[in-house]
């Protein structure tokens, strides 16, 4: 993890000024896959592992941005009239002060050092961690107050609108919304959400397969066009449809002929995937994780039959899952095509499950995954210790 005090050090030595530090968590989703742009249920947690940013200001309208864990930098001019994606990391950054000047905060120019804990590439919000990072440090510096629930939606303004890739909301405000010891029950239309706790005794295991396979951000794309077309369809003979979230699954099954065989399947998982959301609220309120673990199995198999955002590493490393002690339920977590899994162990047989399931996922794949036991972390918010 991330000391403050020693990212403080390393930027007064780079920019030879006091910083100010803002860090924001990753996250990762119990349940409640790709129904975030559909205007439906999510229950993500944030996690332990954070993006820090220390950051002053400067006299220009220049963003001066270095990454660590890149071991590059980077620099935009925020007084461009044709700032344009540059198609590298410092887009995630260019983007937020984009989104923030649209909403009428206009950002002043900064320095910043970044480092992140979350693993890149993993299904964990890395990108959404920085893009929460730097709006709260941009926002910080340039002396605004910004309502977290708007500051999530600028964020994935940015990565829709600058970056290209066409997330709902859920990272983001996750990032900012996220509390120790809880998952979040979110509803992306009106993004009123509730605090669930998860019940003692439970740990988040995390198994992230370093496989991250090319197609991802153009199929991600292409399965949220498959959702607008099939509410397109159904909206022409149920009207009051603006997104799945409208759609029962009696209707659905209704008004199947309508659609295309592929669409069809697309919708038919988020339909009942966003059910399945609300049964596992419903369980974790009772505290029945062998429901909870059920539901997240059927999760599973409905992106990987319905969706088909899985793939052979994901879906070996679930497998290997089901076969280790302790297990409530593992499911795939992210967007897809790679990444990681997310598992509920009883605590006790958590680091027995993380020694067994990565030596058993290395001897099959002859690839050493990364395994983190974890537990929900705290929202996004500024550093001051350190």
């Amino acid at each position: 993890m991330t000391d403050p005090a020693g990212l403080r050090g390393r930027f007064r030595a780079l920019f030879g000024a006091e910083p100010r530090i803002f860090r924001a968590p990753g996250r990762t989703n119990l349940i409640g896959e790709h129904t975030d742009y559909n205007d439906g249920f999510v229950m993500p947690v944030a996690l332990e592992y954070c993006c820090w940013i220390a950051a002053s200001r400067r006299a220009d309208r220049r963003l001066v941005l270095h990454s660590e864990n890149l071991a590059a930098s980077s620099e935009v001019d925020l007084s461009s009239p044709s700032l344009e994606p540059a198609g590298t990391w410092s887009d995630y950054a260019a983007g937020v002060a984009v989104m923030l000047a649209r909403a009428g905060f206009e950002p002043c120019g900064a320095n910043l050092l970044i480092r992140g804990d979350v693993p890149i590439g993993a299904g964990l919000s890395s990108s959404a961690a920085f893009e929460v990072a730097t709006a709260g440090v941009l926002v910080d510096l340039s002396g605004y107050s910004v309502d977290r629930r708007r500051l999530a939606q600028v964020c994935q303004q940015a990565e829709n609108e600058f970056v290209g890739v066409r997330c709902g909301v859920m990272d983001q405000f996750t990032s900012l919304h996220g509390r120790a010891g809880h998952a979040l029950l979110l509803d992306c239309r009106s993004l009123e959400f509730e605090q669930l706790p998860l019940p003692d005794g439970v740990s988040l295991v995390l198994c992230n397969t370093g496989v991250k396979h090319k197609l991802a951000a153009g199929e991600y794309n292409r399965r949220r066009a498959d959702c607008e077309d099939a509410v397109r369809r159904l909206a022409a003979v149920q009207p009051g449809i603006r997104a799945l979230r409208d759609v029962s699954p009696e209707h659905l099954e209704q008004y199947k002929g309508r659609l295309p065989e592929t669409t069809y399947r697309r919708a038919r998982h988020v339909v009942l995937e966003n059910a399945r959301v609300v049964q596992a609220a419903e369980a974790l309120r009772q505290g029945d994780l062998k429901r909870f673990g059920m539901l997240m199995e059927e999760s599973h198999a409905s992106l990987r039959d319905l969706y088909e955002v899985s793939c052979a590493e994901i879906d070996l490393m679930v497998e290997l899952a089901h076969r280790q002690p302790g297990v409530y339920g593992a499911r795939m977590t992210g967007g897809g095509f790679g990444g990681s899994t997310v598992n509920l162990v009883e605590a006790q047989c958590a680091e027995r499950f993380r020694r067994e399931i990565a030596r058993a996922y290395e001897d099959a794949t002859r690839n050493r995954p990364e395994i983190y036991v974890c537990a929900p972390g705290d929202a996004a918010g500024p550093v001051t210790e350190g």
